[in-house]
C-alpha cells in the first residue's frame, strides 16, 4: 500500500530496514510514516543475494513484494524459495493439491491465498491472508459444527451447490429452536494474533422469522470469558426498530457472493487452546426458514 518514487537514474522502490541506517548511503525519509525513497546507491546493493533473501524473510509477504521493486538483485532475492519458506507453515507439503505442480514456493503461497484448500479430512477450508501470511480457517457445517435438528429432514436438509467450499451445506427448512455451534483447536490458527469469527451464509426470501430477529452470538476460548453480541441475518424492515438496530451487527456482502455476519473477536495467544462459537435464537415463537450456512470463518481482525 506504500507509494514508490523514481529518481533521475531510474531506480525505484523502497528498502526495508531502519531509515537512520540507510540515509548515510543516499536514502532519505519520505516523511509522514511513508517509508524511504532511494536517491542513490544503497548499503544493501553490496550485500550477497542470499543475505538479502535472509533479511527479507524476517519481514512479511507484503514487504517482500515491495522490496522486489528496488532492483533486479532484490527481485531475484525476493523470489528465492528461502524467503517464502519462512512465510509457509512447516507442514505446507500437506496443503499442496495432488493435481497441482508449483514452480516455486512463492507461487504455492499465492495459490493458497487465492484458492483455499481443504484440510483435516475435508473438515476445514484453509488459506493465507495475502499481506501478512496469517492463517485463515472456515469450519465445515457437516464435520466441525453442531446444528440442532440438522439430522431431521423436515427441519434441515443437506444440499450441494457449486459455489460452496464443502461438498454439502445445510439449508434451514423449518425450525423453532435455532442453534448453531462450532469449534476447533487454535493450533490451526496463527499464534499471537487477534481473530474475528464470522458465520458465512445465504438467505432465501429474506429468511422468514429469523432474518429480522436479533440472534445471540458468542465467541471465546474454552474456559475463558466469551464475547457476546447480537447479529442480523438480513435486518429489520420496520423503521420503528431503528434504535434497536444500532446494537445489532448487520450482515455484509462478500466478494464471493455470500453474506457474512461478525460473531466476535478473541486473541489467540498460543496454539494449545480451543475456540468455541455459537449463534442462538430461541425466544421467537415463530417457525424459521430460508437460511443456507456455508461455515464459520476465522480471519485476523482488521485494524480499526
Amino acid at each position: 500500500g506504500h507509494k514508490q518514487s523514481v529518481d533521475s537514474r531510474g531506480k525505484s522502490g523502497k528498502v526495508p530496514g531502519s531509515s537512520s541506517m540507510v540515509q548515510k548511503h543516499g536514502v532519505e525519509s519520505s516523511g509522514g510514516g511513508g517509508g524511504v525513497i532511494i536517491s542513490g546507491p544503497s548499503l544493501f546493493d553490496n550485500l550477497p543475494e542470499d543475505c538479502i533473501s535472509n533479511i527479507i524473510s524476517f519481514t512479511s509477504p507484503r514487504n517482500a513484494c515491495v522490496a522486489a521493486s528496488v532492483s533486479k538483485t532484490f527481485e531475484s532475492a525476493v523470489n528465492s524459495d528461502s524467503v517464502w519458506d519462512k512465510f509457509l507453515p512447516s507442514d505446507y507439503s500437506s496443503l499442496i493439491p495432488p493435481s497441482r505442480v508449483f514452480s516455486s514456493k512463492k507461487e504455492l503461497y499465492f495459490a493458497i491465498c487465492d484458492n483455499p484448500v481443504l484440510i483435516d479430512d475435508d473438515k476445514k477450508s484453509f488459506w493465507f491472508e495475502k499481506s501478512n501470511g496469517k492463517r485463515c480457517i472456515m469450519l465445515s457445517p457437516r464435520k466441525d459444527m453442531w446444528i440442532t435438528w440438522v439430522s431431521t429432514p423436515q427441519y434441515w436438509r443437506w444440499i450441494s451447490i457449486p459455489e460452496a467450499r464443502f461438498e454439502e451445506v445445510p439449508e434451514l427448512l423449518n425450525v423453532c429452536w435455532f442453534e448453531v455451534r462450532g469449534g476447533m483447536s487454535t493450533k490451526y490458527l496463527s499464534p499471537g494474533t487477534r481473530y474475528s469469527a464470522y458465520i458465512v451464509f445465504k438467505t432465501k426470501d429474506r429468511c422468514p422469522n429469523l432474518g429480522d430477529v436479533p440472534a445471540e452470538a458468542t465467541v471465546g476460548l474454552v474456559g475463558q470469558a466469551s464475547s457476546q453480541r447480537f447479529i442480523y441475518f438480513v435486518g429489520p424492515t420496520n423503521r420503528g426498530r431503528e434504535r434497536e438496530t444500532r446494537d445489532v451487527t448487520k450482515p455484509k456482502l462478500r466478494k464471493d457472493g455470500w453474506m457474512e455476519a461478525e460473531l466476535g473477536e478473541f486473541f489467540n495467544e498460543s496454539s494449545c487452546d480451543e475456540v468455541a462459537t455459537s449463534i442462538l435464537e430461541t425466544k421467537s415463537p415463530y417457525w424459521k426458514r430460508g437460511l443456507i450456512i456455508q461455515g464459520i470463518e476465522f480471519r485476523p481482525t482488521k485494524s480499526p
